[in-house]
């Protein structure tokens, strides 16, 4: 009886360590490749540093606190890119290739996420849509970055992370002068947002002046005209019989009348 039982006991075991490893086998397989979670300072981490991803990863564990996606070719961000990670708190997006960022990509973070580095992407121009209501210290460093009313906006909008305020330089502005600057220092001597509001009341004046214009040239023409119909009228009844330009007189005074 106890050889049967150590089998049995054996086999069991056996059977239990199979279905265990095909189970981690399959938990690796479902994830893309360069990509493993892990447990750090007690916080559930998913790494894919450095993987070659081009889009984010949909199968990202939803107990997920610390997500690594810095060093691969991501492009965009989409809406709801990030919605079934309520947990997240750390979100490393740095030297990637993203250009665009959609209103809601963060939507679903903003209670408990508290750190989101876009460092060293291609972000040219960013509505400030796309960060409402989340609550993150953002690095938004080393970004070739448009200084116009719009990213006045945006950064007013976010809190930036420590020390990294002095990486949001100029690479183009409306401005030719601001060019290689850091904004923040700029926008101390310049308001981009007001400048845009004068320039389009003064467009605006420059339009209905105009429209002004064209009215007053049109009613010029008008009145000259008549006046040159009704000086070729009266030479006409001029060089009419006096008896027939008395009468001719007298129908066009009571069709003036």
């Amino acid at each position: 009886v106890e050889p049967f039982l150590l089998r049995s006991m054996t086999m069991w075991l056996l059977l239990q360590s199979v279905l265990l490893l095909a189970s981690c086998l399959r938990s690796a397989a479902a994830f893309p490749k360069g990509c493993y979670p892990s447990e750090e300072e007690g916080l559930k981490t998913f790494r894919c540093s450095n993987a070659r991803l081009t889009e984010v990863p949909k199968d990202i564990p939803n107990d997920t606190n610390k997500l690594y996606l810095d060093s691969n070719r991501i492009p965009f961000l989409p809406r709801d890119a990030f919605r079934d990670l309520p947990l997240l708190l750390e979100l490393d997006l740095s030297h990637n290739a993203i250009a665009g960022v959609e209103s809601g990509a963060f939507r679903g973070l903003g209670e408990h996420l508290h750190s989101l580095d876009l460092s060293s992407n291609r972000l040219v121009s960013v509505s400030k849509d796309a960060f409402s209501n989340l609550k993150a210290k953002v690095n938004l460093s080393n970004n070739p970055w448009l200084c116009d009313c719009r990213l006045q906006e945006l950064i007013r909008t976010v809190e930036l992370a420590a020390g990294s305020s002095g990486g949001i330089v100029c690479d183009s502005s409306v401005q030719e002068e601001h060019v290689g600057k850091a904004f923040l220092q700029v926008i101390a001597d310049t308001d981009f947002c007001n400048m845009y509001k004068k320039t389009t009341d003064i467009a605006m004046l420059v339009t209905m002046f105009g429209w002004f214009a064209m009215v007053i040239s049109y009613l010029v023409y008008y009145v000259r005209q008549n006046q040159e119909d009704a000086r070729r009228h009266l030479e006409y009844l001029k060089s009419l019989p006096s008896k027939q330009r008395r009468s001719e007189e007298s129908s066009t005074i009571s069709t003036v009348v």
